[in-house]
């Protein structure tokens, strides 16, 4: 049996002993879990018992954004070491499958997803893990940045799918956590600058914070008239939306330049229409995300290289033991609070 904080049903958390899965199998690594970060699927799960077709119908361990220490290893492992410090790809698929044969395996249907229901997550103090989806983190690399490449790794794919050019003009819709990960992702990209839009002054200050981010609040002026006024009236190269909001769906189609790009990053709650012609007209080409492949690699580099960083946007970290305390700042959703973290042990 381990303690792990677990949802028991919509609204009511525990923390509380549960049988997980303890078995080391020959690819596999053992990890002390150290740091998790609580990801607005968490939330969402907590509040509302369910995302689209994935509903909870018995007691699930959250947690989904990790690191940790290697404590053991399967026999067939040879890349990680006992003591190594590692973040962990929370997805795993069918390697037989299609989708993975391809190299798009965040899309197989048999992915196995921590806290996805019915698969437990990682808020433990312990997990077993394919070593093939654990990454080691260089030594300058914190815990809590090592539990920030999992939702970095989205920013990373949608600045992947976009096909950024050196010098382009980027425009992201939606100042969350996810809104200010593709940002930083898009100018590690090779974008000259990002403009970002929402509509609370706290998040949009956050995300001022970093060099080439410009902030829009859409209730004091028109993304469209901004972009048009800082590009010659050509309009932004690329355009994440990231906010999943009908209006900022059209903010972007609106944005984004003649044969641009928009890569749609947010899911709407319903379903949202779409200004097809004004797409036609433009001729642009669009993209969407869904999670990431071969991505986490690429984050950690990146982290490691200095060229981004997230400890800015790490608002609360709270320990173990106030665990439920910690989702319920998160269900707040205080406009200055980016991302919770929860620490399971050391420093």
């Amino acid at each position: 049996m381990s303690i792990a904080l677990v949802l028991e049903e919509k609204n009511r958390l525990s923390l509380r002993e549960i049988d997980l899965p303890h078995k080391l199998e020959p690819g596999d690594v053992r990890i002390a879990i150290n740091t998790v970060g609580v990801c607005g699927s968490d939330v969402h799960y907590y509040t509302h018992g369910k995302i689209g077709p994935f509903v909870v119908k018995a007691p699930m361990v959250l947690g989904h954004e990790a690191s940790g220490v290697v404590t053991q290893l399967g026999e067939h492992v040879s890349h990680l070491a006992v003591g190594d410090r590692v973040c962990m790809e929370p997805g795993i698929p069918n390697m037989a499958s299609k989708a993975s044969k391809l190299g798009a395996y965040n899309v197989d249907p048999d992915v196995r997803f921590w806290a996805t229901p019915p698969v437990h997550g990682c808020l433990t103090p312990e997990v077993i893990h394919p070593a093939a989806f654990t990454y080691k983190l260089p030594d300058h690399v914190s815990f809590a940045e090592g539990a920030m490449v999992e939702p970095f790794a989205i920013g990373m794919q949608a600045a992947a799918r976009a096909r950024i050019k050196p010098g382009d003009v980027a425009l992201v819709t939606g100042a969350g956590p996810i809104g200010i990960m593709v940002a930083l992702a898009a100018l590690a990209g090779g974008c000259s600058k990002v403009y970002i839009s929402d509509l609370v002054d706290e998040k949009l200050g956050i995300a001022a914070q970093y060099d080439n981010i410009h902030p829009i609040n859409v209730t004091k002026s028109s993304v469209a008239d901004v972009i048009g006024s800082g590009t010659g009236g050509w309009g932004a190269d690329v355009v994440f939306e990231c906010a999943g909001a009908a209006a900022s769906v059209q903010t972007a189609l609106e944005a984004v330049s003649p044969a641009g790009c928009v890569v749609w990053v947010g899911m709407p709650v319903e379903r949202v229409p779409m200004d097809i012609v004004l797409a036609q007209s433009k001729e642009i080409r669009m993209e969407t995300v869904f999670r990431y492949a071969n991505m986490y690699d690429r984050a950690i580099e990146l982290l490691a290289s200095g060229k981004v960083d997230l400890k800015p946007l790490v608002s609360e970290t709270f320990a173990f033991a106030d665990s439920i305390a910690a989702f319920d700042r998160a269900v707040e959703a205080r406009p200055t609070d980016v991302k919770i973290q929860i620490r399971l042990q050391g420093s």
